[in-house]
C-alpha cells in the first residue's frame, strides 16, 4: 500500500531529534571513526553509527573491540551498535556504551554475516523472538539513553516476521526500529520489496526507519512514499557516494544538490587513505582497508569499473597511487566536472509526483 508524503519526515527517538532524518548505517570495517569524521565534514547525516561491536568483546575490554566503539566527543549524535545473544552481557555492554557518552545504543538483529550469525547474533536472533525480547528488555533496564533495534524482514521469504518482532521490541521499551527490507538469506540481493517496512510502520507507534537500496533522491522518495517511514538509513550508497546524505538532506529541504567535482572526490579519497595509513601498522593492512572502500567508491565514478580492477590488483600503495593519478589526471582540464548528474526533483511535498523508478 503506497503512502503519500506531504511534509518533511521527522525522526524523534525518545527525546533525541535526528535532524535531518538520515542515519548512517553500521558497516563492519567501513564505518569506523575515520570514515565517519570525513562524512561529518561533508554533512547531511542526522545520526552516525559505529561498526557493529561484539558485546562479549566490549565487556572483556578487548582493545580492538573498544577501538571499534570509539567516537569523537563532537560526534553528536552518535549511536553505538552492539551484538550478541546473552541478555546479561548485552545489558552490561549497553551500560558501557552509555558510560562512554554515546547518545543511542542500537541492538543488531539485522546483520547477515556468518561471523555474527554463527554465534546466534545479528539476523539470527530473528529466529528466536523470545530471546530477542529478553535481550531488549534487559538492555532497556540497564540504560537510560535512547534504545533502537536494527532488523531485517526475516530469515527468508518463508519466514518474514519483522512486524511481529518489531512489536515485541516496542513492548520491551525500544524507542525506534530500523528495518532492512531484505531477509537474512537474501543478504544484499533481491528486487525492491518494501511492503514489510510499511507493515511494521502500520503496527508500531514508535518511529520506523527504512533501510535498503537508498542510493539517490528517486529511491529515497519512493521509500518514503511506499512506507511512510520516519527516517532513512543509508549504507552502501554512502560508501559509493559520501555526498549522498547531504544530497538527501538538501532535497528534503528543497535546496539545490551539492556540486561534487572530481577534484573533491579525489581529495576525499586521499584524506581517507592518509587516515588509514596512519592507523594501520603495515602497508598490507592499510592497503586492504583502502581497497574495501574503493570497491564501493569507484562505482560512482565514470568508467569506474576499469579503475576498480586496477586498484584491487595493486600490490603496494605506490602502484595504487599510480593508477589513481593516471585516472584523475584525465579530469584536471575541467575542475568543475561532476561525475554524477544528480538531480533534485523538488521539495518533499512533491514526492507523489516523483517518477516511479528503481534505485540506480
Amino acid at each position: 500500500m503506497e503512502k503519500t508524503v506531504t511534509a518533511t519526515p521527522q525522526l524523534k527517538i525518545a527525546t533525541l531529534l535526528v535532524d535531518p532524518p538520515i542515519i548512517l548505517a553500521p558497516m563492519e570495517g567501513l564505518t569506523d571513526l575515520h570514515f565517519r569524521r570525513l562524512l561529518r565534514r561533508i554533512g547531511g547525516t542526522g545520526l552516525t553509527t559505529t561498526e557493529f561491536v561484539s558485546s562479549e568483546g566490549l565487556v572483556r575490554n578487548i582493545p580492538r573491540v573498544l577501538e571499534m566503539a570509539e567516537f569523537d566527543q563532537d560526534e553528536v549524535p552518535v549511536a553505538v551498535q552492539i551484538y550478541g545473544r546473552n541478555p546479561s552481557v548485552m545489558a552490561e555492554a549497553a551500560r558501557m556504551v552509555e558510560g562512554m557518552g554515546a547518545h543511542v545504543v542500537d541492538i543488531n538483529m539485522g546483520c547477515p554475516s556468518r561471523k555474527v550469525c554463527a554465534h546466534s547474533g545479528g539476523a539470527a536472533l530473528m529466529a528466536e523472538p523470545a530471546l530477542a525480547g529478553r535481550i531488549v528488555g534487559e538492555v532497556r533496564s540497564a540504560t537510560s539513553i535512547p534504545l533502537t533495534v536494527k532488523m531485517r524482514a526475516g530469515q527468508d521469504r518463508d519466514h518474514v516476521n519483522a512486524p511481529e518482532l518489531a512489536w515485541i521490541c516496542q513492548e520491551q521499551g525500544v524507542d525506534a526500529v530500523t528495518v532492512h527490507w531484505r531477509t537474512r538469506q537474501e543478504a544484499f540481493k533481491g528486487g525492491w520489496n518494501v511492503d514489510v517496512i510499511a507493515q511494521v510502520r502500520e503496527r508500531l507507534s514508535i518511529p520506523v526507519v527504512a533501510n535498503g537500496d537508498i542510493t539517490d533522491t528517486t529511491s529515497a522518495g519512493r521509500m518514503l512514499r511506499e512506507t511512510a517511514c520516519h527516517g532513512l538509513m543509508v549504507g552502501r550508497g554512502a560508501l559509493r557516494d559520501p555526498w549522498l546524505p547531504l544530497l538527501l538532506a538538501r532535497w528534503m529541504r528543497g535546496e539545490p544538490a551539492p556540486r561534487v567535482t572530481m577534484a573533491r572526490r579525489r581529495a576525499f579519497l586521499q584524506d581517507y587513505i592518509d587516515g588509514v595509513r596512519n592507523r594501520f601498522r603495515t602497508e598490507r593492512a592499510a592497503l586492504g582497508r583502502t581497497k574495501k572502500l574503493c570497491t564501493y567508491f569507484t562505482r560512482a565514478l565514470p568508467r569506474g569499473a576499469c579503475l576498480r580492477r586496477n586498484l584491487l590488483r595493486s600490490q603496494s600503495f605506490s602502484e595504487f597511487f599510480g593508477h589513481l593519478d593516471a585516472y584523475f589526471s584525465a579530469f584536471e582540464t575541467d575542475a568543475g566536472e561532476t561525475c554524477r548528474q544528480d538531480r533534485v526533483p523538488g521539495p518533499v511535498t512533491s514526492f507523489p509526483n516523483l517518477q516511479q523508478g528503481t534505485s540506480s
